[in-house]
């Protein structure tokens, strides 16, 4: 992946505002951690091809991207969890602070080899929740004509996996015809919506870092806790 060759960027336009309007107590000791989740196993896949577009703006706002190929991932339930492919899913949802998903629209809905990716994932692994508080862009890719019921459906997904779900989104219909033959997106209107998403994924991002652990804290959670560190007390005493 070409990093650095972003011809369709007007450069003169594009950039986060300067970091010090976001707060004195913004944290920049790396940079966001993004990763990104593409749908489809084919040889040419248009949501990869729109994920790889994604990294490289991601990479051009300054941040950290890993693309996790969903090739040789087994069905959920499939396998043992100490699979490899697993492992290497589970292992980047807690690394990441943020996160893109992207899947084509297969009969009018996610495709089987994005969900499987997600349904791999517990809301909690040991004490960790791997996915609640981080940010989330949705996008999807379409064969015909523009369509919205895959974005829907992630921000369902996203909500259901406690992440903050940014408001701006990308739906590209013809996705065949929004690609050149060496993979990379046309300038048009759903080229300059991916910018507008990548970049307020990033201020998003920075926007939340350190501060997810305040927005998620919640009553019903702290009260299990506080009822199972009781339970242990209690045991110990006898």
């Amino acid at each position: 992946m070409d990093n650095d060759h972003l011809p369709n960027l007007d450069t003169a336009l594009v950039g986060l505002p300067p970091l010090e309007t976001l707060g004195s107590q913004l944290t920049l000791t790396h940079k966001p951690r993004i990763l990104l989740l593409y749908g489809s196993n084919r040889e040419r896949s248009f949501s990869r091809l729109m994920i790889e577009e994604a990294a490289r703006l991601l990479q051009h706002f300054g941040a950290e991207t890993r693309v996790f190929d969903p090739a040789g991932l087994p069905l959920p339930d499939d396998a043992p969890d100490s699979h490899p492919k697993v492992q290497e899913l589970r292992d980047l949802m807690q690394w990441s602070e943020g996160q893109v998903w992207c899947s084509p629209e297969r009969h009018g809905s996610m495709s089987a080899v994005f969900k499987a990716q997600i349904d791999w994932v517990p809301l909690a692994i040991g004490a960790v929740r791997p996915t609640q508080g981080k940010t989330l862009a949705v996008m999807q890719v379409c064969g015909g004509s523009q369509s919205f019921n895959v974005v829907n459906q992630l921000r369902v997904l996203g909500r259901w996996m406690r992440m903050f779900t940014i408001p701006n989104q990308s739906s590209v219909p013809k996705a065949f015809l929004e690609f050149d033959a060496d993979g990379r997106m046309k300038p048009s209107s759903f080229y300059d919506r991916l910018v507008d998403v990548m970049e307020e994924l990033v201020k998003f991002t920075l926007l939340l870092r350190e501060r997810q652990d305040y927005l998620v804290d919640r009553y019903s959670e702290r009260k299990e806790s506080a009822q199972a560190l009781s339970k242990r007390v209690n045991q110990h005493a006898l």
